[in-house]
């Protein structure tokens, strides 16, 4: 990126438009979280706090470490260090399944879909944590099990109209384009009724107008269905104008964090995208 000038990084409008209600306490707090793989430190030291109601980007060059502190907070990863607090509950040493049953949803850099199954079951994978029938019930699929079976498919229908799925709701995934395979993958965070959720990359690889689209829904998981949001994206764009707040990392550790408009003409983070001095 060391061509680029700070005028193309961030070229659409600074600060978002959308106001949002945004709560004073944190729903997530992050503090002093590091993380050691043999010799090599992915994360140093690196706290944030993420306000109820929220749209949090988290961006630095590749390598900053940005994947390796979602893959903390979901459980994933296992931190070497620090605490982790969702809702004002350690989550710090719980496994994935334990954090998102309390309502933290995660999207991944790479497409994790199914692609022999079709949209709609791909989506209700993510009602998993929800589903409450027993293994014997869901086998004879009979009288409770078949009304949680319907109940859960409604909510997913629900997830399809919203992220306009619906003329494709059959087909494999896997036959999809890549933009819509993206939104089949934010249908199967959602499904999981997050209060927070996690997006890696939610605009990778896409062309502008599948950006547009995604960009659309993002706003209106946040505004419509309440969810707060924290991001990881290299569309600098994007992230400064739908942003509340950024936190910016370079080699493992934040090196700058406020809003949109502030971390932007920060010297370190300008140095860290364009290699300059601090």
């Amino acid at each position: 990126m060391a061509d680029q000038t700070t005028e193309a990084m961030f070229d659409l409008e600074v600060g978002s438009p959308y106001p949002r209600p945004i709560g004073l306490a944190p729903i997530l707090n992050v503090s002093a979280v590091a993380k050691r793989f043999g010799g090599v430190v992915a994360v140093r030291d690196v706290s944030l706090d993420v306000p109820q109601g929220s749209i949090v980007s988290v961006i630095g060059p590749n390598g900053a470490g940005k994947t390796s502190l979602l893959n903390m907070i979901s459980g994933f990863y296992r931190p070497s260090a620090g605490t982790i607090l969702f809702e004002g509950r350690e989550i710090t040493h719980k496994r994935p399944s334990e954090i998102a049953a309390l309502g933290i949803a995660r999207t991944f850099q790479n497409i994790a879909l199914f692609g022999g199954l079709s949209v709609l079951d791909n989506i209700m994978l993510g009602r998993h944590v929800h589903m409450r029938a027993g293994v014997l019930r869901s086998v004879i699929y009979w009288g409770p099990a078949r009304r949680e079976e319907i109940a859960h498919r409604e909510r997913c229908e629900e997830i399809i109209e919203f992220l306009r799925l619906q003329d494709i709701r059959k087909q494999p995934s896997g036959s999809l384009a890549y933009g819509l395979r993206k939104r089949v993958e934010l249908g199967r965070a959602l499904a999981v009724e997050p209060r927070l959720l996690l997006l890696d990359e939610p605009m990778g690889g896409m062309n502008q107008e599948e950006k547009e689209d995604m960009v659309r829904f993002i706003l209106d998981v946040n505004q419509e269905r309440g969810v707060t949001l924290l991001l990881i994206e290299h569309d600098m764009g994007v992230v400064m104008d739908i942003s509340d707040h950024v936190v910016v990392l370079e080699s493992g550790r934040r090196i700058a964090a406020g809003r949109p408009d502030e971390v932007q003409v920060d010297p370190a983070v300008i140095a860290a995208y364009l290699g300059g001095a601090t």
